[in-house]
């Protein structure tokens, strides 16, 4: 008797033992069935991501004129480049310089229509040694004037009008 429950308490010890398998990969149907599943779904996500990072309207990267001017006599001339970080969301930074006048534009710009971009960042003129700087949002627009988009916040801080104007 004793060595029955000797024999059997092995066999009991034997069999709650935790057994290395190698079928630990191998999935079941199910599982292998929501695995499937969930790759298609990522290939979507990802497709997605993508198509959301295209521009709805033209690329805008890269360098375009820059011009400022009260008259068209005396226009500073600059470039202001353009470098993207979303859709139609850029990174602007230039200058325009003609002897002591200069104009320094560097902010963000969203492009929201063919015609409109959205400015938010700062705009400094120095003009016959006085400085006027820019900060609040506003809008360039292309007025159908020619191949430019114009700052609609016009007047400066004496209260004369300034031309901006983005070429593209």
């Amino acid at each position: 008797m004793k060595r029955t429950v000797a024999v059997l308490s092995l066999v009991l010890l034997w069999s709650c033992t935790k057994k290395e398998s190698s079928d630990q990969n191998t999935l079941s149907p199910e599982a292998k069935k929501i695995e499937s599943i969930n790759t298609v779904r990522q290939k979507m996500n990802d497709s997605i991501a993508i198509k959301n990072q295209q521009n709805k309207f033209k690329d805008l990267s890269g360098d375009h004129q820059l011009k400022f001017s009260s008259d068209e006599a005396n226009a500073l001339k600059g470039t202001l480049t353009f470098t993207k970080t979303g859709r139609d969301l850029y990174d602007v930074s230039g200058k325009a310089s003609s002897e002591n006048n200069t104009l320094s534009v560097k902010g963000t710009v969203k492009r929201v229509s063919e015609k409109h971009l959205n400015f938010e960042g700062e705009i400094v003129q120095n003009i016959n040694g006085n400085t006027y700087k820019r900060t609040d949002k506003t809008t360039f627009f292309d007025e159908g004037k020619g191949n430019f988009w114009r700052l609609q916040n016009k007047i400066n801080g004496s209260g004369f009008v300034d031309y901006i104007d983005i070429y593209f």
